[in-house]
């Protein structure tokens, strides 16, 4: 069955790339500006999301929250459990890696449009894990700080921008310290990583 598919990538190559092989089977496919707007003007659709960055991670969400939307295939350079478990939660129908090989993209868009779910045999086993382990995700901010600790920001940069003293941004920095389970920043950019919040 063909259907009307949105393709949304930050590299212009690889959105025409994946237009090609859905369009030759058959599906209208667009790379729409706005794929929310869109999504809520083609209900059944399906989006084919890029997730890279946090704001992919804010988009997936808000896709996900659309009232009669089309489902969402989430592609991932980190196709990991927990970013795998994290996508799932926060909208996506399934999770393949973004260099998936063109026949699997083809069956798993035509599963997905079945109503089924295509994903790496571990998310569904990080999904059925311990239902806490969700409360331990820090928030998309405490991911953000995180991540700019790992490059190489300061906390008094951080706080800086963040809009805080230095003293209430170690203090803040301590929370997702406990939530996930860590008593220092490289520790926590350490699991961070591991995790594949970035």
């Amino acid at each position: 069955m063909a259907v009307r598919i949105a393709v949304v990538d930050p590299l212009p190559m690889f959105r025409r790339g994946v237009a090609a092989v859905l369009a030759a089977d058959g599906h209208t496919v667009e790379t729409p500006a706005d794929v929310v707007a869109w999504s809520r003007r083609w209900e059944g659709a399906l989006v084919l999301l890029t997730v890279v960055s946090e704001r992919d991670w804010e988009m997936l969400g808000r896709l996900g929250a659309v009232e009669g939307g089309g489902s969402v295939i989430t592609l991932m350079d980190d196709a990991s459990a927990v970013a795998g478990a994290r996508a799932v939660r926060a909208g996506a129908r399934s999770v393949l890696p973004r260099d998936v090989p063109d026949a699997t993209l083809r069956r798993a868009v035509a599963a997905t449009i079945d109503g089924q779910a295509v994903l790496p045999a571990a998310v569904p086993v990080a999904l059925a894990a311990d239902p806490r382990s969700a409360e331990r995700i820090p928030s998309a901010d405490q991911v953000s700080w995180l991540r700019r600790l790992a490059a190489g920001s300061t906390v008094a940069q951080l706080a800086d921008e963040a809009g805080y003293s230095e003293r209430a941004m170690f203090r803040l920095l301590q929370s997702p310290y406990r939530q996930i389970g860590v008593e220092t920043r490289l520790q926590a950019i350490m699991r961070a990583k591991e995790a594949g919040w970035f």
